[in-house]
């Protein structure tokens, strides 16, 4: 349809546009993502840059094959190029890239640069040494000049294994540091939002003291179920099934336990279920 057509460009015009930025990734606002509430993720979290590169694929399938479109297409995959590698380049973590960072050198400068965003290697925070494994790795959450956000968003890695932006290699390393770090990532209730949460001084700083995101709750930390469905197509794309199998037995008998938790899970042919309105169920699924 015309009209669909139109649509599909008119937004890629926005999003392909030229600007002062020079990263192939889309800036975000604090709050304009999964997590609308101030949590320090402002500048280009992984979940908006995963999003991002599964939109342009999407619209590469979707592009009628005229001269028009072939224009749209070519400035498509153009940069899907260069946010691919970008992203798997800056964002990714593993032992190996941890370590690199910890010896980084400082304002370094023109195209031999190593350190390109120019982090400190004393902004490494203490807990992301224990948490990473030998074997393992995962987008981190943000990177922009001087800053690296490090903590382990669950929705953004998912997406990325589901988009392809993750090479199967670092699928992989993903689903290593899943089953490495369980209790942290899955905890009793599947799935953390993100790890770890943020607390005391920084928690006041970064959210402004918000009472709904305190340390592991909400989306500082606190335990998602509706991330299961993505989890698990992530695992299965990795071939790791036995993982989402495994959160999803623990779910099964977290919920079994306290049936009152099963008023937040709406089956498509229950119509006539009437689920709790409360406080701690305001996000339905």
């Amino acid at each position: 349809m015309p009209e669909f057509q139109r649509g599909i460009k008119l937004i890629l015009a926005l999003c392909l546009s030229e600007g002062f930025d020079t990263f192939p990734t889309l800036l975000c606002a604090d709050g304009c993502s999964m997590i609308d509430r101030r949590m320090g993720v402002y500048g280009y979290p992984i979940e908006i840059q995963a999003l991002f590169f599964m939109a342009l694929r999407c619209a590469l399938l979707l592009f009628k094959h005229d001269e028009e479109g072939k224009d749209f297409s070519d400035r498509v995959a153009k940069r899907l190029h260069a946010l691919s590698y970008h992203m798997r380049s800056y964002f990714w973590l593993d032992i190996k890239q941890l370590n690199d960072i910890y010896r980084y050198k400082t304002e370094e400068y023109s195209h031999t640069a190593v350190n390109k965003f120019n982090v400190m290697p004393d902004s490494l925070p203490d807990w992301v040494f224990d948490f990473m494994p030998t074997r393992g790795g995962y987008f981190i959450g943000n990177v922009s000049p001087a800053k690296m956000d490090f903590r382990w968003f669950c929705l953004g890695n998912c997406v990325a294994i589901l988009s392809s932006l993750a090479t199967p290699e670092q699928a992989s390393a993903t689903m290593d540091l899943i089953e490495s770090r369980w209790d942290e990532l899955v905890g009793e209730m599947p799935l953390k939002i993100c790890y770890p949460a943020m607390e005391s001084h920084e928690w006041r700083i970064v959210t402004g003291c918000d009472p709904k995101n305190t340390s592991w709750s909400y989306h500082n930390g606190g335990s998602w179920p509706v991330l299961i469905w993505l989890l698990t197509a992530a695992c299965i794309k990795s071939g790791r099934p036995q993982l989402a199998r495994r959160a999803i037995e623990l779910l099964e008998t977290r919920l079994l336990k306290d049936p009152s938790h099963l008023g937040m899970i709406s089956l498509e042919e229950d119509k006539q279920m009437k689920p709790h309105i409360k406080r701690s169920a305001s996000w339905m699924c």
